[in-house]
């Protein structure tokens, strides 16, 4: 058995270390994607590192299936693999990732239903692991001269291939921007120091430099924006307060492509920066989502056993697909899908599931929430509140089943939890639901801008984050804007046309009528006639129409991660 558990552990080490390389390789390419302003390159660089994951996943798993043999269940053979494979990844600076890596070909195999610290790494098991020496790459540049010169310094310094725009204009505008920022947050201007980390983070049509400013024991937040239009590259943004750095590493945008090597000491230091944002967020905004998955369940875990409420429906109203439920002390919700859907409804489980990977796959632009998928999960019964787990035996018994003391749930998402912005708009005052209402309206369109269309526009399905940004949360009817048929409403024929239930005109399956919206939107009052005056042509086909046109030509819109009058040349 001795062998045969080295055989296995190595077959998982080198499907492991080909994960690896070939995610750096994917990952480097972003720096040229940028230089060439490939943009088209960049988007299936970063559909096909979403995709790795799982095709080497699949394919260890295979391999590792076909060798165990009639083994492949023997868990005191995969308790030896186990062991084996703790001592090589210890030696590596990335081992909670191949720990990781490691319990997803034991799940797949042995389709363990809640944990097994024998055959799977746990909490206890990574916290347990030696640190390996060394240090993340920084830049460390002393304020001992004017500002604008030092700014001068570090933008040659990560300089690109191509020259800047206007060097002295965008150091000059960067100075002022961080002298700005210091006393906003400080209440003065001196700094010591400004430690940048080496390594560029892009995404998009962005790169970011990443660091602090430092002034004795304080620090302020500091990404430098570049973007490279045609004529060179240019500084776009200088963000510098906590509210800033959140949006840009939020749940609700694309992940990052960052050339790193360190990943734990990478999050360590983010998380000085934003330490409010949960270890698994980080890890997942730097594209290692799935050991990001990894980190929520020890965040959960963790919070099981420190808490003692219960599991209910969460606030909203129910949806016809989901079953969504939360703790009152967690800001996070698990969404089950229900085994049938009530009227109007035509989707199947297997369509919705398509449009969370969709979702996953997709440029999420700041308005579409990251949802991470999770199976064969355990919890204990008396965490649940007894109508919360009548609806779900009752509505999703083939994925939810109660098993001793344990309720056992098959599939779900966990998703962060938001404010329902139909209950929003009901609880704040008059001022931020006007700024609810114009925000709703430009998620609609950041969306289009992406090629998604929501499909369901209703208040209902978008909700409202700590920061006050509208996202949308219900994939349900969501698709891509270029398979839509966008339509102008017929004119009635006869005043008894407009008087039947059921349209008199034929309307085909991705026949969409945006003048319809206005019945959907359920506005009244000031609410109605403010998101009039800022989105009136969401509800014109034409609009519609010119940006299928648009994205058919081959157009890709970044939406910036940032408001427009935070950019320096506002």
């Amino acid at each position: 058995m001795d062998s045969l558990a080295r055989l296995g552990a190595e077959l998982i080490q080198q499907g492991y270390l080909d994960y690896r390389q070939r995610f750096l390789e994917i990952t480097r390419r972003a720096h040229s994607r940028f230089v060439q302003r490939n943009w088209h390159g960049a988007h299936d660089d970063a559909v096909e590192r979403l995709n790795l994951y799982k095709a080497v996943v699949d394919r260890v798993t295979q391999e590792v299936w076909v060798t165990l043999a009639s083994q492949s269940q023997d868990k005191s053979l995969w308790a030896s693999m186990k062991n084996a494979f703790t001592t090589w990844s210890g030696c590596h600076c990335d081992f909670e990732l191949a720990q990781t890596f490691f319990n997803s070909i034991t799940r797949r195999i042995l389709n363990t239903i809640g944990i097994d610290p024998a055959v799977e790494f746990t909490a206890p098991d990574f916290d347990a692991l030696p640190r390996e020496d060394g240090e993340l790459e920084f830049r460390i540049y002393p304020c001992t001269i004017e500002t604008d010169k030092l700014m001068r310094s570090i933008l040659r310094d990560y300089a690109c291939e191509i020259p800047y725009a206007d060097l002295a204009a965008d150091a000059a505008s960067l100075a002022e921007k961080l002298a700005a920022g210091a006393a906003e947050r400080w209440g003065h201007t001196q700094i010591e120091r400004l430690e940048l980390i080496e390594p560029v983070f892009y995404r998009g049509q962005g790169a970011y430099i990443i660091g602090r400013a430092v002034s004795s024991d304080q620090c302020l937040p500091l990404a430098i924006v570049l973007h490279h239009p045609n004529e060179g590259i240019r500084v776009d943004a200088l963000l510098t307060t906590d509210d800033q750095l959140s949006i840009l590493f939020s749940f609700t945008r694309s992940y990052f492509h960052v050339n790193v090597d360190r990943p734990h000491m990478l999050v360590q230091f983010l998380k000085t920066l934003m330490p409010w944002k949960r270890l698994a967020e980080l890890y997942i905004s730097i594209g290692f989502n799935k050991h990001g998955k990894t980190e929520f369940f020890r965040d959960l875990t963790e919070h099981l056993a420190n808490s003692d409420d219960e599991f209910v429906i969460a606030p909203g109203q129910r949806g016809m697909v989901m079953v969504v439920f939360t703790l009152a002390s967690y800001d996070l919700v698990f969404k089950v899908i229900k085994d049938q859907f009530g009227e109007p409804k035509r989707t199947s489980r297997s369509e919705v599931m398509e449009h969370y990977d969709l979702v996953f796959l997709h440029d999420r632009a700041g308005r579409l929430v990251d949802a991470q998928e999770f199976e064969h999960l355990s919890f204990a019964r008396w965490r649940f509140d007894e109508a919360l787990l009548c609806e779900l035996l009752e509505l999703a018994p083939s994925t939810v089943s109660v098993v001793g003391d344990h309720v056992v749930i098959k599939h779900l998402y966990l998703e962060r939890r938001l404010t329902p912005l139909d209950l929003y708009i009901r609880e704040v005052d008059e001022e931020r639901a006007v700024e609810a209402i114009i925000d709703y309206g430009q998620t609609i369109k950041d969306l289009a801008a992406t090629n998604i269309f929501p499909g369901d526009v209703l208040l209902k399905n978008f909700g409202v984050t700590r920061h006050g940004r509208v996202v949308f949360y219900d994939y349900d009817e969501l698709c891509l804007v270029t398979d839509c048929h966008f339509r102008k409403l017929p004119q009635a024929r006869s005043d008894g046309d407009e008087m039947e239930a059921d349209p008199w005109f034929y309307v085909g399956p991705n026949d969409i009528f945006p003048e319809e919206f206005r019945t959907f939107l359920g506005l009244t009052g000031r609410l109605r006639d403010v998101f009039l005056e800022h989105h009136s042509e969401l509800f014109e086909a034409a609009y519609w129409r010119g940006l299928q046109k648009r994205h058919r030509a081959g157009e890709i819109m970044d939406i910036l991660p940032y408001r427009q009058n935070e950019r320096l040349s506002s």
